[in-house]
Parts: C-alpha cells; structure tokens; sequence
C-alpha cells in the first residue's frame, strides 16, 4: 500500500468508544447504528429477529442490543461484560465502534476500548442523570488521550422528551468536563430504541436544532497527523536469516521514516542511518505511522527487542524514574514498593510504585490522600524500573507514553499507566566507578560471599538457627553479620507498621542492606518472616546467581502458637494485634527453597549443623 493511499485510509477512519453506566443503551445504540447503516446482512438480520424474541427486551420490537452483546452470559445476565467492536460504514466515513461494558467491575475493559479510540459517545440515561460510571468513564476517556465527547442522554422517550430533562444533564456534565482536557464536548438528546436523534431527525423534539449523533460523527474532526510527529519505531525483533542480513523489524508508531534519514537509539544513544526500508512486496523510499516495516541501517549498532528508535533532533526521554496516572484493575490492592512487570510497548522490565501522590476522586476530581489504590481507582504515583526505559508523555504520544503493570507470580495484568513527566532527580543520579570490588573484598575474607534468607512464621525458630550459625562462623574465623527483623525494626525500619505495604517496604529495605552486605564480601544472615513470595523473588533478583539462597524454616503454625515466645500469638487472638501473620495476615510459604528446616523433629542445633553442612556442600564455606 502506498504511503498516499494508507494516510487516506487512516483519515477517513474513525475509532469511537461507547460507554457509561449499565443499562444505559450503549449496545441498543450501537445495534441501531450498525443497522441503520446497512451493515447487517439478511441471515444476521433473521438471526437478530429471533433472538429478540427468545432473549429480547423490547417486546415484539426487534432488540438491537443483540447485535453487540455476543457473549451467551451476557444475553442470560442482560450486561455487556467485554468490548465488543462492530465495523460500519456511511459515505462519509468508515466507523470502528467499541461497546465498553458499563458495571464498574469491567472499568479495565473500558480503559482497553479507550486506548485506541478517537473520539467517545458516554451514555446518559435521561431518567437517572449523571452517575458515579458516567463520571469515572469521562475521566478514563480524558486520561487516555481522547479529545473529543459525544454526551448521548438516551431513554429520551421514556422521559416525555422533556428539554428541560435534556438541558440538566448536558449542563451538569458540562460542568464535571471543564476540569478535564476535552477539546470538544457535545450533548446529543436520542431515543436509540426508537432511533431519534441516532440516524433521522426526531420529531419529538423539534426543540433540539443541533445534529444528529451519526451526522456529528461523520463530520467530527479528530485527525491529530500523526505523520508529523516525531518518528518512533518500535523495534519488536532483530530479523538476522543470515550473515548477510540484520534488520529490524517494528511499527512506526509516529512520524515517519525514509531511507537515508539520520537515526538514534533512545536508550544507548547509538547513531546511524537507515540504508534500506524493507517490506514483503519490497523496499520502500519511506514508511509512515502505521507501517510495520524492516530497517536496515548503515551501522552495526547494538539494538534489541523493546529498543525505540528516534530522530536525533526529536527524542524521547529515557528515565528509570517519572511520575505516572495508574488505573488499578485487580480486586487486590496496589502496594507501593512490591515488584510488578511493566511492559512498555515491546519491552518489558521489573518496576514499582515508589510513592502514590495522590488518588482521585471521580466525583469531585478532588485530589485525595492514601497509601494504595483499590479496584477502578485512579491515581497520581512515582514509578521506579530497574533499568531505564525511553517513552514521551501520554499527552505527547499515546503509543510512547503508555504501559501496563503485571503480577510477577500470575502473570495478570493489574493496572495501567499512562506517564506524565520524568523524574528529574533519575538524571542526576549515576553509578560511580569503585575501584576496590566485591572480587577483591572476597578474595580479602577468604570466603564466598552469599546471603542466607531464613523464612518462616513467628516462633518458627529463624532468629534462634540463624544465631547458632553465625555463632558457628565467627567461631570458624568467617565474616558474617546477623539481620534480624525486630533488631532492624528498632533502627532503619523503625518507621513501619505490619500492614502488608509496610511489610513490602520492610522487606525492599532489608534486601538491598543484605546486597550490599554481600558486596562487602561478608555471609549475610537475613532472619526475617518475610512473608509474601513475590518480595522474597524481589530479594533474590538483587543477587548475583549463586548468592541468595533461601531457608524455610518450617515449623506448623500450631507449634507456632504454642511456643509463643513473646505472646504475640495470644495478644493477636484476641484481636490486640492487626495484622500478625498466620492470624489476620496470610504467609506464603516457599515453594523451591535452597533448604527446608523441619523444626517439629529435631534441636535448633541439629538445623544449625544442617545449614553448615549445606554451605559446605555447596563449597561457600571450607
């Protein structure tokens, strides 16, 4: 395809969202769009007349919801769980419209229909008003990029065609959408049931002299020329058949891209220029926003899958640190410093949630305090990734400035950001060349440097071993240094409680003493419950292979209970202490630990000869 021909495609080609609250006739709005325009064909139309009879609720009327809700739980529970798309086309213009679902448990889905969208039709049941989910989707909408609102106050029938109905809700989300970045709001009264106001004009109310939704839509100006952005190209894999040939294979994302152009990897920093424009039917002079093509540079330069590749006079910045808007999509809550995934375009790189700012409130767009964010809550955070990655902000580039956070352990995806600015500190802080390393400083000590993590519940025996076997070193000559969790408590994490957010920053801290510990060339012992799998993964990815090795120090909870050291257990049974593990707050016991200490059956000296003889065995120690 021609560049000529796949910018007149893309410019005549409008992307539209459909959402709001349940039950307000996003998908009947759709079905009557789709039917209206002649796109469904006379199987699908005798398919529809029957489904309306057997799931309908319009009576003997056909029930174009059908059309949109495909799913068969849909049809049994009435709702739209998934977003469905439907294709239509007027002379005008060609229309891809997506049906968000609208309970508040599907906000992700929304959030997924918004992404790609050009312009938003939010529904508004004339008898209900401006809900909660009609604000919460204008949000969302305004958040991921889209400019322009179509605000449908639907049900009009059912509220006597009352202008004065009509003229409440618009001013009423009118004013909720000044505080957002809409270029363009417009209210549309419509029956989609009756299709007033949809296609034809309705003359129920002649008092509304503004067009009609399928007439604003065909004329709605949303081309932002992508083609005159700066280039983005996202490499998604170095192409090497042979000796002979390296390319690299991605989207152009924004800009364009032509065959002699200067070139620069945003995160190396590497030049070069592009030698070839390689495609199936052939080599091309110049690719555009869109095009998934093959570059072939002048250079050989070090590019990878996830690279992004820019103009020199435009780039985009590369940060490990920036300020970011999160959607959090999962039932379990975000936690500040826990390790998530977070997948930029094709790169995907370990990150966190270093501080949440501030959460929104989708009602006021009120900035309100707190520690986490729940199910469909939104919220301004700092975002830290292990290395660095290249991006824009969302405004700037909405392909660029866009990621995703997943869980480390199921692979769900949790949440979704959209960056706002870089955290200038991240540029100012580098790694400063030491001379005297961790080879040398064990060379020095004449032993292997290596962290032992003893894990386990309250009262499991952790701190009593791991004394035994630091006792056992010193006594040896070896340099160790003991980490117990309530002698750190006293000192450097004398500032956290025992919610798990705090136990998640308890253990980040403790891990990265422990890293340098062992950099120092000392056999670190960690003695601490660190009860939550995926910071004790955390932990041991801040190591060299070979340097972390976990011990599960298993003693049954109610051996646990009985022991009771300290009282703790007795204290939290009687609803004294929140959140103490094993009563009111989960462990997660290992799965693949490097050693198993089963304390039921033998003496915390008899465990304490084991993890000597498994450091011998594994030749750290002599």
């Amino acid at each position: 395809m021609s560049g000529f021909s796949l910018l007149a495609s893309r410019s005549s080609l409008l992307r539209v969202l459909a959402c709001g609250s349940v039950d307000d006739g996003k998908s009947t709005l759709i079905g009557r769009l789709v039917y209206e325009t002649g796109a469904v064909f006379d199987d699908q139309l005798a398919a529809l007349k029957r489904d309306s009879r057997k799931y309908g609720t319009t009576g003997e009327d056909i029930d174009f919801a059908l059309l949109l809700d495909g799913l068969e739980a849909e049809r049994e529970q009435g709702i739209t769980i998934d977003v469905a798309y439907r294709y239509f086309a007027t002379a005008r213009r060609k229309f891809i419209i997506a049906d968000a679902p609208g309970h508040e448990e599907y906000t992700r889905n929304m959030a997924t229909g918004a992404s790609n969208s050009d312009a938003a039709v939010i529904l508004a049941d004339a008898r209900k008003g401006v809900l909660p989910q009609t604000r919460r989707h204008a949000h969302i909408a305004s958040l991921l990029g889209i400019r322009h609102v179509i605000l449908a106050v639907n049900k009009m029938d059912l509220a006597g065609y009352s202008q004065s109905v009509f003229s409440d809700i618009a001013g009423e989300f009118g004013q909720f959408t000044e505080k957002l970045s809409f270029a363009g709001v417009t209210a549309i009264p419509v029956s989609a049931r009756r299709g007033e106001n949809v296609v034809r004009r309705s003359e129920q109310m002649a008092w509304y002299t503004g067009p009609v939704l399928l007439e604003h839509l065909e004329t709605l100006d949303v081309d932002a020329d992508v083609t005159r952005m700066p280039l983005r190209f996202a490499v998604q894999w170095v192409n090497r058949p042979n000796g002979d040939f390296r390319g690299f294979a991605g989207t152009v994302l924004s800009g364009v891209v032509s065959e002699g152009q200067e070139i620069v990897v945003a995160a190396s920093g590497s030049h070069s220029r592009v030698r070839r424009i390689v495609t199936h039917d052939g080599d091309l002079k110049e690719a555009i926003t869109g095009q998934a093509v093959t570059l072939v540079l002048a250079d050989e330069i070090g590019i990878s899958r996830g690279d992004v590749l820019t103009s020199p006079q435009a780039r985009c910045e590369t940060a490990d640190q920036f300020a970011a808007h999160v959607i959090w999509f999962a039932r379990d809550e975000m936690y500040p410093h826990r390790e998530y995934l977070l997948k930029f375009g094709n790169q995907t790189v370990p990150g966190r949630i270093t501080a949440l700012k501030h959460k929104l409130d989708v009602n006021t767009l009120e900035h309100v305090a707190a520690r986490s964010l729940h199910l469909n809550e939104i919220g301004l955070c700092n975002v830290a990734t292990r290395s660095a990655v290249a991006f824009d902000s969302y405004d700037e580039n909405r392909e660029t400035g866009a990621f995703i956070i997943i869980d480390r352990q199921s692979n769900a995806t949790l949440g979704a950001g959209m960056i706002a600015f870089a955290l200038r500190r991240a540029a100012n802080v580098h790694w400063q060349a030491l001379e005297v390393n961790a080879e040398a400083r064990a060379r020095v000590n004449a032993q292997t440097p290596c962290a032992l993590w003893f894990t386990g519940l309250s009262g499991a025996g952790k701190s009593t071993i791991a004394n035994l076997v630091e006792k056992r070193l010193f006594a040896d000559g070896r340099r160790s240094y003991l980490l117990d969790g309530d002698n750190v408590r006293h000192g450097l994490n004398r500032d956290l409680g025992f919610t798990a957010t705090d136990r998640i920053e308890n253990i980040r801290r403790v891990a990265e003493v422990s890293r340098l510990f062992v950099d120092a060339g000392l056999i670190t012992l960690v003695s601490f419950i660190s009860p939550f799998a995926a910071e004790r993964q955390m932990a041991r990815e801040l190591f060299q292979p070979g340097q972390f090795h976990e011990i599960f120090v298993d003693t049954p909870l109610d051996v646990c209970k009985e022991r009771d050291p300290k009282g703790l257990y007795a204290r939290a049974a009687g609803g004294n202490l929140k959140n103490f593990t094993g009563i009111d707050s989960p462990y997660e016991a290992p799965l693949n630990p490097e050693l198993t200490l089963a304390t039921a059956n033998a003496t915390p000296e008899e465990l304490a000869d084991r993890v000597i003889t498994y450091l011998k065995s594994r030749r750290l120690i002599p």
